[in-house]
């Protein structure tokens, strides 16, 4: 932001006013200008999770300072950057997932303030809004597949398979060679198998796990609760990762983890070109900035169907295509 700009300049933005008061419209303060290694951004789009309601908690700190918008990815112009910034440039369209803020408010605003290192270019003919929903269950994904480490032909349990991360995690580890077998209920059945799922069981019923009939080589829990299940049905030697913070602790005869997402530009460029590409699919539904609420609401409550939500958002003086 220029430095002419008036210090009680005002956006829009959805987010708390408190720690855990309620998810609503909200006008902000713009923005300080970008220090060193900061960038500026008129955010485009921004993506709805269920980390959300951590960051609305407090729980996940990230840096806000309440009142704040939520949201820790998105897409959006580049408008100003700090002094020994050079890439990105002004003009300039990325995504991101950053956490910490520098300017101790979220995605879910016209302005956000965030590291340029976390910044990745959009690829010329994504829509920001499908960008916007890539980058922490993208980056999720990659990252738990990266640690799980495995090899072509071995077997992957899967729960959650029809979420958002969970269709990302087959899709990669189909690419990768890996026969992965995720949990979800009927109705995603035959999607998660035109994406490679190698068999998919209903996670609704109770005796699944005596009915599997295979002893896999690592488990992704994606579900909360499921990990220690899973773990049950990794052959021994054999890898566990939760994204749910559920993990059983490692034992003589599995190795397991909690992952926690952590900002990669580099990774999120390459998902970012695939996801142009066509050879990621992520279903998303985009919605306007005002029904940030609702959005939140549904994604706290697993009320999205495996669809992930965006929030479309427009800087203060933009003029972009959507």
């Amino acid at each position: 932001m220029p430095q002419s700009e008036p210090a009680d300049a005002r956006m829009r933005a959805c987010g708390a006013a408190e720690t855990s008061g309620p998810v609503q419209p909200l006008r902000l303060p713009q923005p300080r200008s970008p220090r060193s290694g900061e960038i500026l951004l008129d955010v485009l789009a921004a993506g709805v999770g269920a980390w959300d309601q951590l960051l609305a908690s407090g729980e996940w700190d990230v840096g806000l300072r309440f009142p704040a918008a939520l949201g820790v990815e998105g897409a959006g112009r580049v408008v100003a950057v700090g002094p020994d910034v050079t890439t990105p440039a002004v003009g300039d369209l990325v995504l991101a997932h950053s956490a910490p803020l520098p300017g101790h408010s979220g995605f879910w605003a016209e302005q956000v303030l965030l590291p340029a290192a976390d910044t990745a270019p959009l690829p010329e003919g994504l829509d920001p809004a499908r960008a916007a929903a890539l980058p922490i269950n993208g980056l999720t994904a990659h990252q738990a597949l990266d640690w799980l480490d495995l090899s072509t032909g071995m077997h992957l349990l899967l729960t959650n398979g029809a979420g958002a991360t969970g269709v990302l995690v087959l899709q990669l580890a189909v690419a990768a060679g890996v026969h992965v077998t995720p949990t979800a209920s009927p109705r995603s059945f035959d999607r998660l198998r035109r994406l490679g799922a190698t068999d998919v069981i209903d996670y609704r019923r109770p005796g699944w796990p005596r009915e599997v009939g295979r002893t896999f080589d690592a488990a992704l829990a994606a579900a909360p609760g499921t990990a220690a299940t899973a773990g049950e049905l990794v052959r021994p030697g054999g890898r566990l990762c939760s994204i749910t913070s559920d993990a059983p602790a490692t034992s003589a005869e599995l190795t397991s983890t909690d992952l926690y997402v952590r900002p990669d530009a580099e990774t999120l460029a390459v998902l970012a070109g695939r996801l142009r590409d066509g050879v990621l699919d992520l279903p998303t539904e985009a919605l306007p900035l005002d029904e940030g609420p609702g959005a939140f609401d549904r994604s706290s409550r697993g009320l999205t169907g495996g669809t992930k939500l965006v929030l479309r958002v427009t800087g203060p003086a933009s003029q972009y295509a959507m």
